[in-house]
């Protein structure tokens, strides 16, 4: 059976231009090119910051694009690094203009947080997505790499097995919840 690819809308939380995070989206929009076709969003730094008195019908068309983008996609994948023991202001931002709309109720979502310790950032992404998608988050469906510069280098090349074994658990878990979420 030919399947359909799967469109996954792809954030790296930090703005830094190939940051570690890029680089594994990228990775792993290599390694899955032939079931995903995943976008990796580039715009976060250019969402407005949040303003619950402007979250209408008339958002400006930065925002607009951003849910749209969430909404028409099969599943979404965050990868972030943690930035004084949180979540980047960036993609807290982002998430933000997503609270009053319901682009991620009940979306597949998976994300791994690639930093020096990241563990808060974890504890943040989880608390904020189950609220947001209102369901849990399968614990397969996340992962914390820790060290993660030293772990894979720029060019996307993975100095440990298990890692590279890690991230394909979590991107394989987003396909099982894209597949069944379609009825596949």
């Amino acid at each position: 059976m030919n399947k359909e690819k799967r469109k996954v809308f792809a954030i790296s939380g930090s703005t830094r231009a190939h940051s570690s995070n890029e680089v594994i989206l990228k990775l792993i929009a290599g390694l899955y090119q032939d079931e995903l076709d995943v976008h990796i969003y580039d715009q976060l730094a250019r969402l407005p910051h949040f303003n619950p008195d402007v979250d209408d019908d008339h958002v400006e068309q930065s925002v607009a694009n951003f849910r749209a983008l969430i909404d028409s996609a099969d599943g979404v994948l965050i990868c972030t690094p943690e930035y004084v023991f949180s979540l980047p202001g960036a993609l807290k931002n982002a998430l933000e203009w997503t609270v009053s709309t319901t682009v991620f109720s009940e979306k597949p979502f998976a994300f791994i947080v690639a930093s020096g310790l990241g563990e808060k950032t974890f504890e943040s992404l989880a608390l904020i997505m189950n609220t947001i998608l209102q369901y849990k988050i399968d614990d397969d469906a996340k992962l914390l790499i820790q060290g993660a510069r030293a772990k894979i280098n720029s060019n996307g090349d993975v100095a440990d097995p298990k890692v590279l074994q890690d991230i394909r658990q979590v991107v394989d878990a987003l396909i099982r919840q894209t597949d069944k979420k379609r009825g596949l």
